[in-house]
């Protein structure tokens, strides 16, 4: 879990919840062993700029080119897409998407909705059955997705949760919803 700025507490806690034990990352010694690794929400420039205080960049791009499961949230897919919008920043470019930030407003115009239908996400159970429950907090939007990601859920038609190899991305916060099939999807 990268725990630097935003909205790590939540994903950590569900996690644990999961049975997974959760390293809350703030140095390079700490993605030493990880099995996967969350991106969170929160501030992209706050957590580019710390990443790179701390020498990050390059180890966290290598655990996530090395196969591992990532989840990226809100705030983690700017952090990961191939190119960043409105305001342009830097980014990992590692997820083949473009990415428009706070794209649905302010932080008065957050919202919860449901995912148009029910997610691609490889369960069989009867919940995967159910649309998801969505909560955008200045969300960003996908404003590109690449051939090779796969759309696994969309709201009013736009992609708002992707997967490409490895990395999923949602453009939502799953972790203050309620509902863990994302987290289950990823991490197991």
């Amino acid at each position: 879990m990268l725990a630097l700025q935003g909205a790590f507490a939540r994903h950590a806690e569900l996690l644990a919840e999961l049975g997974h034990e959760v390293c809350l990352v703030r140095d390079v010694k700490h993605l030493a062993g990880l099995d996967g690794l969350v991106l969170p929400g929160g501030e992209s420039t706050v957590q580019l700029e710390l990443c790179a205080r701390l020498g990050l960049d390059a180890p966290l791009c290598e655990l996530v080119r090395s196969g591992k499961p990532i989840l990226a949230t809100c705030a983690g897919s700017i952090l990961i897409a191939r190119h960043v919008e409105r305001p342009a920043q830097r980014s990992f470019g590692l997820l083949d998407v473009d990415i428009a930030r706070n794209a649905y407003g302010r932080q008065l115009d957050s919202f919860e909705s449901r995912s148009d239908e029910p997610p691609r996400l490889g369960s069989s159970s009867s919940a995967a059955e159910a649309p998801l429950p969505l909560v955008f907090i200045r969300a960003p939007r996908f404003t590109r997705v690449g051939a090779a990601v796969a759309v696994l859920a969309r709201h009013r038609g736009e992609p708002v949760l992707v997967r490409e190899g490895n990395i999923t991305a949602a453009t939502f916060h799953p972790e203050l919803s309620g509902d863990t099939r994302v987290h289950r999807a990823v991490f197991g």
